[in-house]
């Protein structure tokens, strides 16, 4: 999707994200992003797919600037939220981390209970009042389709949830914080089809008051969930549309070939 002829009142009014021409250069001369233009609708889940090695993680990690934390060379270009370029250096990225949560693949719990899980990042955050603590523990829980199947034991332990209920408990970490986007790197990677089925359910309820973007782990999945979709490979984006459109009618060879199972 390109931005010409488009004002940036209505670009901003559309999008919750605007990225612009984004490059990204790792210091061992691996190229992973190739002059990225893309919009993240608000209110919508977002799908980045495509093979391994396409740069779909390391634009997910540019989105709450975790790339900071590894070896990066060279990042150019601009990602916009709500028209704040968060690439500047002035960008508190505490707070940007707040308002744009992530989850990963494998779920990591913390060696807590369930309920300190949801409530640790608040405090620390200095949130002590109970009443808003408790609020948030059931919100979250409740957002993530998981409060009718812990609600009862929420002080055992957190590790003793099965995968799938830990990945949703990890959702709800994050929904806990009151983001405004979800990142989701491959979220039901290791999950059953029924939990997997589960945490899609949450993700198509999340996106009435939340932007999502996830890198599903298989392009079905992504043709399940997208209302938008971007296809990537080495590093370049290939195609973007709507998901229905982009996965019955792709316009370029290589997304078709994609989507096909010819390569990848």
């Amino acid at each position: 999707m390109t931005l010409e002829h488009v004002t940036p009142e209505k670009l901003m009014a559309e999008n919750k994200i605007v990225i612009q021409n984004l490059s990204l250069q790792y210091t061992d001369g691996t190229e992973s992003l190739r002059d990225i233009t893309l919009n993240i609708r608000a209110n919508a889940i977002t799908v980045l797919f495509g093979p391994a090695g396409g740069g779909k993680s390391s634009l997910l990690r540019c989105l709450n600037r975790l790339n900071d934390l590894t070896e990066v060379k060279v990042a150019s270009g601009k990602i916009l939220l709500d028209g704040e370029n968060i690439l500047d250096p002035k960008t508190d990225v505490i707070a940007l981390r707040r308002k744009v949560g992530m989850v990963f693949a494998r779920p990591v719990v913390l060696p807590m209970s369930i309920r300190q899980n949801l409530t640790y990042g608040l405090e620390l955050a200095g949130e002590k009042r109970k009443s808003r603590l408790e609020e948030a523990v059931e919100r979250g829980l409740k957002l993530s389709a998981l409060w009718d199947e812990v609600k009862n034991r929420l002080d055992d332990a957190a590790i003793a949830l099965s995968g799938g209920q830990q990945q949703r408990l990890c959702l709800a970490r994050v929904l806990a914080q009151q983001p405004e986007v979800i990142l989701l790197d491959e979220p039901t990677s290791g999950l059953d089809p029924i939990s997997t089925g589960k945490v899609e359910a949450a993700l198509q309820e999340l996106k009435k008051d939340y932007t999502l973007i996830l890198v599903p782990h298989s392009v079905q999945q992504a043709a399940r969930t997208a209302d938008f979709a971007a296809f990537f490979l080495q590093g370049e984006l290939v195609e973007y549309n709507e998901g229905k459109e982009l996965f019955t009618h792709p316009k370029v060879k290589r997304t078709e070939d994609y989507i096909e199972g010819r390569f990848g």
